[in-house]
């Protein structure tokens, strides 16, 4: 069981997200963002369930403003979900356990 969800920033984030062989989702957040707080230990659990099929890293964008520009990320929390390289999902908001563990899972 990990400590704590990966993070990212504008610097690594095609290290670690774009060539990822693993299935990535980012979580893109802010400090100030409630909805973004709650879905931690939502995700946290899922990461640890999924061990090594997909790995979930945080964005924070706040501090890294190019990236989320990259991706045109406007509302927090937004999860987006990468495989191969190749963006193929996006979720905006905090739908919850279920709904989120169901997007993650999808297609890996």
């Amino acid at each position: 069981m990990s400590n704590s969800l990966n993070i990212t920033n504008d610097g690594s984030f095609d290290a670690d997200v774009i060539n990822s062989s693993t299935p990535v989702v980012v979580d893109f957040w802010a400090t100030w963002c409630a909805p973004c707080k709650a879905m931690v230990p939502h995700l946290q659990k899922i990461q640890d369930e999924l061990d090594g099929k997909v790995k979930i890293v945080k964005l924070n964008v706040e501090e890294n403003q190019a990236t989320a520009t990259r991706y045109k990320v406007l509302k927090l929390p937004t999860l987006l979900k990468f495989q191969g390289g190749e963006l193929v999902d996006t979720m905006v908001g905090n739908p919850g356990p279920r709904k989120l563990r169901a997007f993650i899972e999808k297609g890996i």
